[in-house]
């Protein structure tokens, strides 16, 4: 019996619920961000200046390591509360978003959801992150506290006589912001890769809907 286009629609919120939700499970492990080095979050490119001088310091590349381990940790705490998010924006897809997402790209779902959940995800993991960047890294000196300073320093010779002669370039990244930035760009590319997994493979359709939806798509 052909599938109603209602059953259809149906069967790809399930799939996309049952991608996203082993998106977040994997992520909000330990080590989900930490060990994964497609999502793994770094420190900005921006800082490299300053890794490289303080890893020469005795004990300083410890001090570099913990304050990633310390970011990834708390994105993976965030990730714990981010499945009722997704949940919420498939509640509330139309009709026609189920049939766009059906008909569109390997990554339509995926696409949808940066649009709709973006904003709430930052809120959910803000917080967190920002707690993890403040929290004392060395003798009252927080992760966020040395950055401020490090960029004010550059910034000053950056924009000295000296610094433009010798091409050197302001650095204007917000830390709290990249950071938050790059844990949901690390959900959405595992959310992509299920929805890829579920389009693409027959193994990965757990139920006979998803079967027949994406069998005979």
């Amino acid at each position: 019996v052909p599938l109603t286009n209602t059953e259809i629609v149906n069967g790809l919120k399930d799939a996309i619920l049952i991608g996203t939700d082993s998106a977040v499970t994997h992520l909000s492990a330990v080590d989900g961000y930490l060990k994964d080095q497609a999502v793994k979050i770094l420190l900005p490119p921006e800082a490299k200046e300053i890794t490289d001088n303080i890893s020469k310091l005795p004990g300083g590349a410890k001090l570099i390591d913990d304050v990633i381990v310390r970011i990834n940790r708390a994105a993976e705490d965030a990730a714990k509360g981010a499945k009722p998010i997704f949940i919420s924006s498939v509640k509330t897809m139309t009709f026609d978003d189920g049939l766009k997402i059906l008909k569109g790209p390997d990554n339509a779902a995926t696409q949808y959801f940066r649009l709709k959940t973006n904003d709430q995800l930052a809120e959910l993991y803000r917080p967190k992150l920002r707690e993890s960047l403040n929290k004392d890294l060395v003798a009252g000196i927080s992760t966020q506290q040395s950055w401020n300073e490090l960029t004010t320093t550059w910034n000053k010779l950056a924009a000295s006589p000296l610094g433009k002669f010798g091409g050197l370039k302001t650095v204007n990244v917000k830390l709290e912001d990249y950071i938050v930035q790059k844990a949901l760009d690390g959900l959405y590319l595992k959310i992509e890769e299920r929805e890829k997994d579920i389009r693409k493979n027959a193994s990965a359709r757990v139920t006979n809907v998803l079967k027949k939806v994406f069998g005979g798509k």
